[in-house]
């Protein structure tokens, strides 16, 4: 189906205002400091807001819909519905935690602290392991926007590709973290404005508010069991433990907007407020995809059912408001990882490799931000080579980001301060070695695939740190007493 010119408009209109963001947010940069950490005073409902979209993508549409109409409603229970659990039930810890460092040792980058907390070593591992696994994470998400500009205008994936990447490349290089924050929240409106219409077609389509209880009924067996298999409650769980670490900092994107936060009062409410978004928006965004079955019988590619939803029950213009949301999910994901992995090259990386490099140029964090983001997207163009869209998301993600979350969470916890460096980095070498395990043997439980290299980390981490007699550092009894105290 060819776009109508009301479509193509809506959505260079959104183009447009993502640039003007960018080019306004250009003007609130002084230093590093406003950059990467929007100067510490970053709104509790705007972060909230940016907290709760950078945790979609493009991908949610693409994978996560396949999964809808193959599994139904499992995919809500072990993907939003253990996220929103992890944020709400750590609101008064992590998020604290994280604005704490920013006052206390005015970290601009989630790991800076780990050269107290361990040492210079442990720090430029996870540094260097965390910037190569966002390369192809970012890289999946750019892939995963082309696959849908593919359905609604033809265009091929290697330009579907480059358009999306490009414009981000373009805002984030100017307005760093406000930009950023800034363009979640236009996108998020656009985002409930688009799941809305949805919504409601669906309902119009089908048998009006009277399918919201009988649809359960028409799907295929299973789609209607919250666990449906191999998506278990062993699979919830294992997801549950790996959402609770990645969402309260374990993706050091979602750190940083606890780290940019201003007072423990606003941390705690901007917490709260994606927690909350998480368990109730994806009940109304995924509708939709569980109706697909019933509207698109016989699909040949799951993953083209929200794009073909949409070319069914919407006119034009509002076609084009919904692939503009499309963009919206994955450009606020991608945009707010490039900005945080920026900080941890600019902040922890580069001036170990230079000390001619001044952490806290703002030419020098733009400079940054413009080359990871055009290796993203390189990888991107590639991404094949590594499995696909659902591959890399869930498979590399869910897998890889245990070990390095695992020390960088913990370390903030007094209970584990007797966890030094060799248990930090024991933990994260044996996690990618069980990952790599899971890559080669055929392993028929799903559950036990995904959560493996975390667990394997995690007892490695604890038991390390604590069976041999050890001395804490008194930086680290440092660290924590002011962290304690203020």
């Amino acid at each position: 189906m060819k776009l109508s010119h009301l479509d193509l408009i809506i959505i260079s209109l959104f183009f447009l205002l993502m640039l003007a963001i960018g080019v306004y947010a250009y003007y609130r940069n002084k230093n590093s400091e406003d950059y990467f950490v929007a100067g510490g005073n970053l709104p509790w409902w705007l972060s909230g807001i940016s907290h709760h979209v950078s945790g979609y993508s493009g991908a949610v549409f693409v994978a996560y819909a396949a999964l809808a109409y193959t599994h139904g409603i499992s995919v809500y229970f072990w993907w939003a519905f253990t996220i929103g659990i992890g944020i709400l039930v750590s609101a008064k810890k992590f998020p604290i935690l994280w604005m704490k460092l920013r006052k206390s040792f005015h970290i601009q980058s989630p790991l800076e602290f780990l050269k107290i907390r361990y040492n210079l070593f442990t720090q430029q591992l996870m540094a260097w392991s965390g910037v190569m696994l966002k390369l192809f994470d970012i890289g999946a998400k750019w892939a995963s926007i082309a696959i849908l500009l593919n359905v609604f205008t033809g265009m091929s994936l290697s330009v579907g590709i480059l358009v999306s990447g490009g414009i981000s490349l373009l805002y984030i290089t100017f307005g760093g973290l406000w930009a950023v924050v800034i363009t979640d929240f236009a996108q998020f409106i656009v985002q409930l404005l688009a799941g809305i219409v949805m919504f409601i077609a669906v309902l119009m389509h089908l048998d009006g508010l009277s399918t919201l209880s009988n649809l359960w009924g028409q799907l295929p067996t299973g789609n209607s069991q919250i666990f449906n298999d191999p998506y278990t409650v062993g699979f919830a769980l294992a997801f549950l433990f790996i959402n609770f670490l990645s969402y309260n900092g374990g993706q050091w994107n979602l750190a940083t907007r606890y780290i940019s936060s201003p007072s423990e009062h606003q941390v705690i409410k901007a917490a709260r407020l994606s927690g909350w978004l998480y368990l109730i928006w994806p009940l109304i965004l995924f509708f939709p995809m569980w109706a697909a079955p019933i509207l698109l019988p016989d699909l040949a590619d799951p993953g083209q059912s929200y794009g073909e939803l949409t070319l069914l029950l919407l006119p034009s213009g509002l076609v084009g408001l919904v692939i503009a949301s499309l963009f919206a999910n994955t450009m606020s994901m991608t945009s707010s990882d490039i900005n945080t992995i920026a900080a941890v090259i600019n902040r922890d990386i580069l001036p170990n490799i230079s000390k001619k490099i001044y952490p806290n140029s703002l030419k020098t964090a733009r400079t940054v931000t413009f080359v990871f983001t055009t290796l993203t997207i390189l990888v991107a163009l590639q991404y094949e080579y590594f499995g696909g869209v659902l591959g890399l998301i869930i498979s590399w993600f869910g897998a890889l980001v245990g070990p390095i979350a695992i020390p960088l969470l913990l370390g903030l916890v007094p209970t584990f301060k007797k966890c030094g460096s060799a248990a930090a980095i024991s933990s994260i070498l044996t996690g990618l070695l069980a990952f790599i395990f899971t890559k080669n043997v055929e392993i028929g439980n799903l559950a036990v695939q995904v959560s493996l290299p975390l667990l394997v980390s995690f007892i490695t981490y604890v038991t390390i740190g604590f069976l041999p007699k050890r001395e804490i550092p008194e930086k680290v009894n440092q660290m924590f007493s002011i962290l304690r105290n203020n």
